[in-house]
């Protein structure tokens, strides 16, 4: 005689059956000497006394596979997009670091750091004693980089074979997450996807040179006239091959609007670019952190990239 639970009945199901049916929230109903399996894959026993089992058929799997490929295309952007605003913000907070670390620098020392330090205006003779540290490198010891700062050996240029090993050392800090690249290194030396903001040459040809990265000058807060947090410090120049942390070449004046690309024949130059879509992130001297969209008029950014020159800023 069979044996009824609640909702279920074994009959004459061998035990191994009537587990694999409760496995998968089977109802069994007595009929006879047969007993339906109500299930996903089980239609009941047949002549020999075996359950049929079914699987899906190729129309059945097509549409599966097919809805996922519809799936997996709508939701890759959104990832993407998702990761991409990640980097971004990693490469905002690194420059925050950088903003941290000059107004430390400022305090112990009252003033920023030069642009560069013995600049070495041409690749000759006449200049190849020539030191050409950046300012980046002046910030290392407030970046956590004390040893790598007392390695470097500051009465010899920045090239000198005894800097090579200092020199080719990469700084994270220094880095846009979002820069795809095949090495770390330019000219074997750390990369830096920052640059320091001489001026524009949109005012007076940038000549004095207008902004707070200047050539073997140093300039306290009050010298930026035009308010911190109106002035860029620095900027992301994405590309550039003389971007090394510990090369001077890394100060540019900027002329073209943010994330020019100039056209075939036309001569590259060190502007602010960076690969985010939209704009390039930028480091203010009162310490923040902006987005600069490439929609930003030129009369804005030339008024962000002097210290004193009377303009007003308004609508950023």
């Amino acid at each position: 005689m069979d044996t009824y639970l609640p909702f279920f009945s074994f009959g004459r199901l061998r035990m191994g059956e009537a587990f694999g049916c409760l496995s998968r929230y089977a109802l069994l109903r007595p009929a006879g000497d047969n007993h339906r399996c109500i299930s996903a894959g089980y239609s009941g026993q047949n002549g020999s006394g075996r359950w049929n089992i079914h699987g899906f058929t190729l129309v059945e799997l097509l549409v599966v596979i097919t809805i996922i490929g519809l799936l997996m295309a709508l939701l890759l952007p959104a990832v993407q997009s998702a990761r991409e605003a990640a980097r971004r913000t990693a490469c905002a907070n690194n420059l925050r670091q950088i903003g941290l670390a000059m107004e430390n620098y400022h305090s112990q020392y009252i003033c920023y750091p030069t642009g560069g330090l013995e600049w070495r205006p041409a690749e000759t003779a006449a200049y190849k004693n020539r030191k050409n540290y950046a300012w980046s490198v002046f910030l290392l010891p407030f970046l956590e980089q004390e040893a790598l700062y007392q390695s470097i050996d500051f009465n010899k240029p920045f090239d000198d074979p005894a800097n090579a090993q200092a020199a080719a050392t990469i700084l994270p800090v220094y880095l846009c997450p979002s820069m795809g690249r095949s090495s770390l290194l330019r000219q074997g030396r750390g990369a830096t996807d920052f640059g320091g903001i001489n001026g524009t040459r949109r005012v007076a040809q940038n000549n004095p040179p207008n902004g707070v990265m200047v050539y073997d000058k140093y300039f306290q807060a009050a010298h930026i006239r035009d308010g911190l947090s109106n002035t860029l410090a620095v900027a992301e120049a994405a590309g550039w091959p003389d971007g090394q942390w510990i090369n001077a070449r890394n100060v540019y004046d900027v002329y073209w609007p943010i994330n020019y690309r100039p056209p075939p024949g036309q001569m590259p130059e060190n502007e602010i670019v960076s690969v985010h879509p939209g704009g390039a992130n930028g480091l203010f001297c009162d310490g923040s952190v902006r987005f600069l969209p490439q929609s930003l008029e030129m009369r804005i950014l030339n008024a962000l990239c002097t210290r004193a020159n009377g303009d007003t800023v308004e609508g950023f």
